[in-house]
């Protein structure tokens, strides 16, 4: 279970919800040994997120929990207490990544400012994730997924021209902090090697949401112009979008001039037609293209017109739902579903890690077996045995006085 480039590594993941268990999560995926270190009673908030929950009716185990915890072992502590405390300072000490996800200064009141986590561990790396940084007018917020979403713009380019400003439908703000995060995290153990130093690593829900914006961004910054819902159409491409066929949709991705000399014929259009000659025609002339083409795809199936654009040369696709993903073979020929075995549960499949590594001859350098979500305090005896006893009076504790 220790097999990947991180198998020497200890993280110890503090954080609750979403954006740091995905961190943690990944960095287990790749062979770190992960501690989740977890409060008395509920434990991680997203515990307790549900339906559906899974298991005995007097023991229900959250899917929303399993989707961001494989790979690690839960440990609970109550951090308002000496013992708690004590045994994180243990912890820590034998730590080469801690993750937290508190509001700015929380850490720091439980009695683990950056100064004290130096002391105890001159080469910890902690990485620090917040819902709008760490300092600033704003900074002190508490975040959650969609008012990040909101807030960084991304729900105001989402939906229909002529809807309501829309949810993404997965958590991304907390998905790209955990992948940012992750990132980040990796740097700092390299650069360590060099130094023999830690350091703190800090992102936020708002600094990833905004990382995502790309050409919305300087469609602002550069270009002056503010976008707008567009839709499943791009908005500076086209055609590059859904397409409505006689039995559903097909997607199409004309990204280049010379798909769309491909794309035209199959759709009965021509591609010298100076209304669609080149993108910024397609664009300006959107409407009358999208016409256009439905006008003839509508007489034809999905299946017809994707085997006439696969055998064109022109990216394309339909569109899955989640149940069709986990059954494509395309998706479990790329790791993307895991089977193990939960102790309340029993089997439970799982979506898998998005990373291969591998070597010249096709070995496989990261986990090709993983661990399920744990339960609650599943690991505590094991793990404060594994910590011990102090032998000596630690300079933190309040129950003893601090060595001369």
């Amino acid at each position: 279970m220790t097999v990947g480039p991180l198998s020497d590594i200890l993280v110890l993941d503090l954080s609750r919800a979403l954006a740091g268990p995905i961190a943690a999560m990944m960095l287990g995926d790749l062979g770190a040994r992960v501690i989740k270190v977890e409060a008395p009673g509920t434990g991680d908030d997203s515990r307790t997120w549900g339906p559906p929950f899974v298991g005995p009716e007097n023991d229900p185990q959250s899917s929303y929990f399993m989707s961001a915890n494989r790979n690690k072992e839960s440990i609970v502590l109550d951090l308002k207490t000496e013992d708690g405390k004590d045994a994180l300072r243990r912890l820590i000490r034998r730590a080469d990544v801690l993750i937290e996800n508190l509001r700015p200064g929380a850490f720091d009141r439980l009695g683990f400012p950056a100064d004290v986590l130096e002391e105890l561990n001159p080469r910890l790396i902690t990485l620090s994730i917040t819902g709008f940084g760490h300092d600033g007018p704003e900074g002190s917020r508490p975040g959650y997924d969609q008012i990040a979403q909101g807030e960084a713009g991304l729900m105001s380019v989402t939906g229909t021209p002529d809807g309501e400003p829309t949810r993404i439908g997965v958590p991304i703000a907390d998905v790209l902090a955990g992948v940012h995060g992750t990132a980040g995290v990796s740097a700092a153990l390299a650069n360590r090697e060099k130094t023999g130093k830690g350091m703190v690593v800090r992102t936020s829900l708002l600094a990833a949401a905004v990382s995502a914006h790309t050409f919305q961004g300087t469609k602002w910054t550069v270009g002056g112009q503010v976008a707008q819902r567009s839709g499943n159409h791009h908005p500076q491409i086209a055609p590059y979008g859904s397409f409505r066929c006689g039995d559903g949709f097909v997607q199409i991705a004309v990204g280049s001039e010379a798909i769309w000399a491909k794309f035209a014929p199959v759709a009965g259009l021509a591609a010298n037609d100076p209304q669609f000659a080149v993108n910024r025609d397609r664009v300006a002339n959107r409407d009358t293209l999208i016409a256009a083409i439905e006008a003839d795809f509508t007489n034809r199936t999905r299946a017809d017109v994707l085997a006439a654009l696969e055998s064109a040369g022109v990216p394309a696709g339909s569109i899955r739902t989640i149940d069709e993903v986990y059954e494509w073979e395309q998706t479990r020929s790329q790791g993307l579903l895991l089977e193990v075995e939960h102790p309340v549960v029993g089997p439970v499949q799982l979506p898998g890690p998005s990373l291969r590594m591998e070597n010249a001859d096709g070995q496989s350098l990261v986990r090709t077996e993983h661990a399920p979500p744990p339960v609650l305090g599943q690991h505590t005896e094991e793990i404060l045995d594994w910590i011990g006893t102090s032998d000596t009076a630690d300079p933190y504790d309040t129950r003893v006085p601090a060595q001369a």
